[in-house]
């Protein structure tokens, strides 16, 4: 599974984790039913969001499904989304996935530098698209249009070069994603949302093409591989603020529309969204842009909260003020100063919080790293997957090594992990 909203059950508030789960099982059944087994491979957290903007809009009137025991719900039962909202969903999923392989093939990535496995490539992306071409047509939307725009995509980084505007060569992926949560709208029967619904979609391609750029930039320029932020020579710093401007105008846009249950529309594509930016950035080593007072403080850009909690700190949304802050060094400010000793390290003042703000903190995180033998580093790995501190702290320290791993936020939407710590106030 891949894409760029990956939430935390314990950033997802109230029921949900639960909703958001039945429309991931509702995207994977309907891939199944509709294309076949192989196909649930395509499975892909941001098409998912197609499913739920349908519910969203449709409110109690969206349809379920029971689905039998998975392993990925500890072998449970569950009521997942189902009806056009979900087949749409499966349909835009598994065209992504044929886009994605095709564009691979084409450059000749990894292992699709053989021959071989290039030609099968190919192959599984053209039956790919013209599965998800028919089923997308039975639901009214024209998945050919969109498809003869991404096929200009080539063109257009080809045309591409130093001092060309990046934004160019998100158009084709812009175009997609706007035209498939437009779409939603009018599955829903409500035209009045297509307009906000498009520029939603629209500014959503564009944060997602240039995450895939920011992730993989490292590794196209060792490999050779085409990067539209290599190939423009757009600053980091010029691509992190054309996605958070993208990202406060899918929120201003969603604004626009009419919901009869907007929640998960929200934590997705307002928070979660929000998260998914600072995550790449800071797994890409580039540091968060400073904004505001002294404070960090920003009246209009949807990140402070106004009241001195920090640049990023959000009104409980889980949105912690040190989640993209680059490794610490040394001699950073962020280290506080030890009186114990313990051979010169020095714990940091942000030992990193549990994402359900349990309190979990143990063990520190010191500068330089505290090693420890294998007996100690499996007692300490024991402890902290019992709360959950891999998975949902952040930054958290490595249990043998003592590095300090920042994620920006948790990648364990559907692995079960979190459950053990929903009420924990352990206070550690």
């Amino acid at each position: 599974m891949f894409g760029i909203l990956r939430p935390c059950r314990h950033t997802l508030p109230d029921d949900l984790p639960a909703a958001w789960l039945a429309h991931l099982c509702g995207l994977c059944i309907a891939l199944r039913d509709e294309h076949g087994q192989f196909a649930r491979v395509a499975t892909n957290y941001d098409a998912l969001v197609i499913s739920v903007l349908v519910a969203a809009q449709e409110g109690a009137s969206a349809p379920t499904r029971a689905a039998g025991p998975c392993p990925l719900r500890g072998m449970r039962t569950a009521e997942v989304a189902d009806g056009h909202g979900a087949r749409l969903a499966a349909a835009v999923s598994l065209l992504l996935a044929a886009t994605r392989l095709d564009d691979h093939a084409r450059d000749r990535d990894g292992v699709y530098a053989r021959r071989g496995a290039r030609t099968a490539a190919r192959a599984v992306a053209g039956r790919w698209e013209a599965k998800a071409g028919a089923s997308s047509r039975g639901l009214g939307f024209e998945s050919g249009a969109v498809l003869a725009v991404l096929d200009r995509q080539g063109d257009v980084e080809s045309a591409a070069g130093p001092g060309s505007d990046i934004l160019a060569v998100t158009g084709p992926t812009e175009y997609a994603t706007a035209q498939a949560f437009a779409h939603t709208a009018v599955l829903a029967g409500l035209p009045g949302n297509v307009a906000p619904l498009r520029e939603a979609g629209r500014l959503f391609g564009r944060i997602a093409h240039l995450l895939d750029a920011v992730a993989d930039q490292d590794e196209d320029r060792a490999s050779g591989a085409w990067n539209p932020i290599t190939a423009t020579g757009t600053a980091p710093a010029e691509v992190r603020r054309l996605c958070d401007d993208a990202a406060l105008g899918v929120r201003f846009a969603l604004e626009e529309a009419a919901f009869a249950d907007d929640r998960l529309v929200r934590a997705l594509l307002v928070r979660e969204l929000r998260r998914s930016v600072g995550r790449a950035f800071a797994q890409a080593g580039h540091p968060p842009p400073h904004r505001g007072d002294a404070n960090g403080r920003h009246p209009n850009d949807g990140y402070g909260d106004g009241d001195g909690h920090g640049r990023y700190s959000g009104a409980g949304d889980g949105w912690h003020p040190h989640n993209e802050d680059p490794v610490n060094t040394a001699d950073h400010p962020d280290y506080a100063g030890y009186g114990g000793g313990d051979e010169g390290r020095r714990p940091l003042d942000d030992q990193g919080g549990s994402c359900c703000n349990c309190g979990c903190r143990t063990p520190k995180i010191y500068q330089p790293p505290k090693r420890r033998g294998p007996i100690a580093g499996c007692g300490v790995a024991l402890f902290m997957c019992c709360t959950c501190q891999q998975c949902c702290r952040d930054p958290y320290p490595g249990p043998w090594s003592g590095q300090r791993h920042t994620t920006g936020t948790p990648d364990c939407p559907d692995c079960g992990c979190c459950e053990c710590c929903g009420a924990c106030d352990c206070g550690l």
